[in-house]
């Protein structure tokens, strides 16, 4: 590979990734939980921003999870992502904000996460939330 080949590599990896954590997003919105749960690796994981040290491992988990959540209205912003690729790897940052209600004040957040190259694109292995001012 020429030095450009592998520079232009990289930065369609990084757009990829990009696109996963906004697709992320949107599928959340949209409580489109099959889809959002097939951007994880099989044996994923995640923690969400509210309960950053309590991690559910496993898609066929994470779909369970996101099924027993209440139906609610929700909109997440994302910003500031950052992706770093390393070969078949990538660990990427990005901030969150969460609308829920309008009785609720926004939500402001961040993950961390870990991907993984696979036949059908990029995956999520590990997406850990966290708040970055946590609720009082």
């Amino acid at each position: 590979m020429t030095a450009d080949s592998e520079l232009l590599a990289g930065l369609v990896a990084e757009r990829a990734i990009e696109r996963l954590i906004v697709d992320y997003a949107s599928l959340n919105d949209a409580g489109n939980w099959d889809a959002l749960a097939a951007l994880y690796l099989p044996d994923g994981r995640m923690s969400r921003p509210t309960t950053p040290d309590v991690f559910i491992t496993g898609r066929d988990a994470i779909l369970a999870a996101f099924r027993a959540r209440p139906l609610r209205v929700a909109r997440h912003i994302i910003a500031n992502v950052r992706v770093t690729v390393t070969g078949q790897t990538a660990s990427a940052t990005s901030q969150i904000l969460l609308f829920s209600s309008p009785a609720a004040p926004p939500l402001v957040g961040t993950y961390h996460d870990r991907l993984a190259l696979t036949g059908a694109g990029w995956r999520f292995a590990e997406r850990a939330g966290s708040l970055d001012f946590p609720l009082t």
